[in-house]
Order: C-alpha cells, then sequence, then structure tokens
C-alpha cells in the first residue's frame, strides 16, 4: 500500500482542498451565468434586464410612445444602466459569497471581466491540480522502483 503522506504533505488533504476548490469555481461559473440585473424607470415605463450577454430583455409600456424620442431613449439608457449596476451588484455578492475577503471583485465594476476572472480561476485551479497529480506520480513511481 502507497503511503499517503509524504514529506510531511498529507496528499488526501490536498486532493480533497483541490477538489473543493474546483467544485466551488464550476458552481460560481454556472452562478454568475444564471445572474440578470433588472431595472424600471420611475414610472413604470421602461423595464429592462441585463445580463452578462448584454440586455436581455426590454420592455416599453405602451405610454411610453407618448414621450419625445429624446426623452424615450434617455429613460432607456439610464434604465439600462441601472440594470447593469444591479447586475454587478449581484456579481459582487457571489464573489464576495465565493471568496470572502480574497474576492477579486471588490473594485471591479466589469461584467465580462468578472467572468474572465472566473474563468482564469478555474483554469489556475486546473493547472494546479494536474501539476498535483503529476507530482504524485512521479512519488509513486519512485516509490514502487
Amino acid at each position: 500500500m502507497i503511503e499517503r503522506e509524504f514529506g510531511g504533505l498529507d496528499f488526501d488533504r490536498i486532493l480533497k482542498n483541490a477538489d473543493e476548490q474546483m467544485s466551488r469555481v464550476a458552481e460560481l461559473r454556472t452562478s454568475m451565468t444564471e445572474l440578470v440585473g433588472r431595472a424600471e424607470d420611475e414610472d413604470g415605463l421602461v423595464a429592462v434586464e441585463f445580463s452578462g450577454g448584454g440586455i436581455k430583455e426590454l420592455v416599453l409600456h405602451p405610454k411610453a410612445m407618448r414621450l419625445t424620442s429624446g426623452e424615450l431613449a434617455e429613460r432607456i439608457k439610464i434604465t439600462v444602466a441601472e440594470a447593469a449596476a444591479d447586475l454587478r451588484r449581484q456579481m459582487g455578492e457571489v464573489m464576495e459569497e465565493a471568496f470572502g475577503e480574497d474576492n477579486p471583485m471588490r473594485f471591479g465594476t466589469d461584467a465580462d471581466a468578472a467572468m474572465e476572472q472566473v474563468r482564469q480561476a478555474q483554469a489556475a485551479y486546473n493547472r494546479t491540480f494536474e501539476d498535483l497529480m503529476g507530482q504524485l506520480d512521479r512519488i509513486r513511481q519512485r516509490m514502487e522502483g
């Protein structure tokens, strides 16, 4: 039987922690893609849903057509910005829950950048796991040889 501890390293614990981290990153990635920011103007004439891919839904109340084109455009722009801010707030909450004080989004405001950070974190965990497995395999070969 191969010892699971070598040089003071508990490989079972290291593998368990790596698995937990990768699972958290996968859950985080799924959670982030499901988030939708929402906003509505003060009169209820313009409603927007905003996701990582941009505007998901734009609803104009029939009364909105009574506004001038400039007024309507301004309300749409403001409501889109508010929905995007709502999405960023939600993403920050999810990241805070996942990473605590190490939240890489504490100072971020870009939803695309947040998703890129999640992808980078997942890639880093995958590389770490692969490196660890390679080291374990080399140790196993030395112990068997």
